[in-house]
């Protein structure tokens, strides 16, 4: 009896051994619905785009003549627009533009900037991809060259953490990517 004791017991030493198993990455499983975009604009503002249709457009806060707020409920996220006439100062609309994403260059791992032509809509700009945890994830200007200038960035209501907003961070990419090709300018009082 004690034999047979002692044999479970010594067989329950050697089945338990300590092998380091992995743990199986494990990933968010975020998933967001497609976006349906509908056409937007303001009468009183010289610009329309297509906008997702589950983004909620408030005036913006700081109460500027068409700019606007487009938030995103869900994902806790806004991008803010901007809009300038063009007034014989377009090289310094230009510079200002391309210093906001210089701004993220603490917190950033990269910034990726493409151009953006559209000769049919008589629309060009830059959109700006930030990588990392900066406070803005993204943003674009965009011009006519001559008589608008349109700005937007994105940000999140929660401290900036790249890996935890990675998947609503690139939702909101493509509908600022579908927004710039979707820009038109209208005639206002100025042209």
């Amino acid at each position: 009896m004690k034999r047979m004791i002692f044999l479970t017991f010594l067989a329950g030493l050697v089945s338990c051994g300590n092998e380091v198993q992995p743990k199986p990455n494990a990933y968010l499983a975020l998933e967001y619905p497609a976006a349906e975009y509908v056409f937007y604009s303001n009468d009183g503002c010289p610009y329309g785009f297509e906008k997702n249709s589950r983004a909620v457009v408030q005036p913006s806060r700081v109460g500027r003549e068409c700019w606007l707020n487009l938030e995103y409920p869900r994902l806790k996220g806004t991008i803010f627009i901007t809009y300038q006439p063009v007034e014989n100062n377009l090289d310094s609309l230009l510079t200002d533009a391309q210093k906001l994403p210089l701004q993220h260059t603490i917190k950033a791992d990269a910034i990726e900037g493409s151009v953006y032509s559209n000769n049919y809509h008589n629309t060009y700009g830059m959109f700006y991809q930030v990588l990392g945890d900066a406070a803005s994830q993204a943003q674009f200007y965009l011009t006519d060259s001559t008589s608008h200038f349109l700005t937007g960035s994105v940000y999140f209501e929660a401290q900036p953490n790249f890996d935890s907003i990675l998947p609503a961070a690139a939702y909101l990419k493509k509908d600022i990517r579908h927004l710039m090709e979707t820009v038109k300018w209208q005639p206002n009082s100025s042209d």
